[in-house]
């Protein structure tokens, strides 16, 4: 993956490389976006890479330009993430300013990223965005994933004992980072998203202003971490009040059928929902959840969640002219 690589057309240059040349102007474009739509185009893991400024292996970032008197301008961004050779696609997600949709910009955008992946490449599209399912439509692309974002609100959150022989505690950064990404990788191996965080992915969020360590709790067996649940709070917006989400909650493979996912999950809650002294009070709580995961559905809508809205991924191929 060439640094500055570029594909062009009549309109809508895109310049594709490890770091993108106007991060500020691609942060701009993001946040026309999400004004516009109502909800971030790029996740956070994308934002964090684009934050960060640093290269990382595999991810090549793209910059739509058009060009005027006043010179170039951007336009549009995606970032890629490469498959395994052989292997799993690509994946993908990318957005075109609010002002310049309608102009083909869109496709233009794909086709550059299919031919920087060579390849099958998995789009996301947030929220459902109905510009994504069009394109879609036009690459002929296969729905493969449903990724639900799930609400609930209201406070009554029932307590669920622990297991026999665990304790509760919150995580300490600096002492436990290893241990935590030992039991993320194990608890989530069949995920590649979430089990493959690094040192850097971690450290990243830790540096975060929304991260809070009190609201990180483990759940131990001795002096081994064997559960976790990583609560979050969203600040309010414009749009939204503060939300409280289930950021991720993960088990020892050997703990499960225990009960430890749901007390876990519930006190998790608690610290969200709850009044009481450190706790959040929020009213709604959200989490992600897949479609094809039927048994963590059924838990949490027992817990009073139910869908808000989806992401969807498409998996599209490069089309010959």
């Amino acid at each position: 993956m060439g640094a500055n690589r570029s594909y062009a057309w009549a309109e809508g240059e895109v310049q594709a490389g490890p770091v993108p040349t106007g991060p500020d102007e691609v942060r701009e474009i993001l946040a026309a976006a999400a004004r516009a739509d109502g909800r971030e185009a790029v996740s956070e893991q994308g934002r964090l890479r684009l934050r960060s400024g640093t290269a990382r292996p595999g991810v090549t970032h793209l910059v739509q330009l058009v060009t005027s008197d006043a010179g170039a301008a951007g336009v549009g961004y995606a970032q890629l993430e490469a498959g395994e050779p052989g292997g799993s696609p690509g994946t993908a997600e990318l957005v075109v300013h609010p002002d310049r949709r309608g102009q083909g910009l869109g496709r233009r955008l794909v086709d550059a990223v299919l031919a920087e992946a060579a390849g099958p490449v998995d789009f996301w599209a947030h929220g459902g965005h109905p510009a994504a399912r069009h394109l879609a439509g036009v690459y002929g692309a296969e729905l493969v994933r449903e990724l639900r974002q799930m609400r609930r609100t209201g406070k009554a959150v029932d307590e669920v004992p622990l297991p026999e022989g665990i304790g509760l505690r919150t995580f300490r950064p600096g002492e436990d980072d290893g241990q935590w990404l030992r039991l993320n990788a194990l608890a989530f191996a069949h995920h590649p998203e979430q089990g493959a965080w690094t040192e850097q992915d971690l450290a990243e969020r830790i540096a975060e202003p929304w991260f809070d360590p009190a609201g990180f709790f483990l759940a131990t067996r001795g002096d081994r971490v064997v559960g976790f649940h990583w609560t979050k709070v969203h600040p309010a917006t414009a749009t939204e009040p503060a939300l409280g989400e289930v950021y991720v909650v993960g088990v020892d493979p050997a703990e499960q059928g225990s009960g430890l996912g749901r007390a876990l999950t519930a006190a998790g809650l608690r610290h969200l929902t709850g009044d009481g002294p450190g706790e959040r009070g929020l009213e709604t709580v959200l989490l992600y959840v897949d479609a094809d995961n039927p048994a963590a559905v059924r838990v949490y809508e027992r817990l009073g969640f139910a869908v808000h809205e989806v992401d969807l991924m498409y998996r599209a191929r490069f089309q010959e002219e």
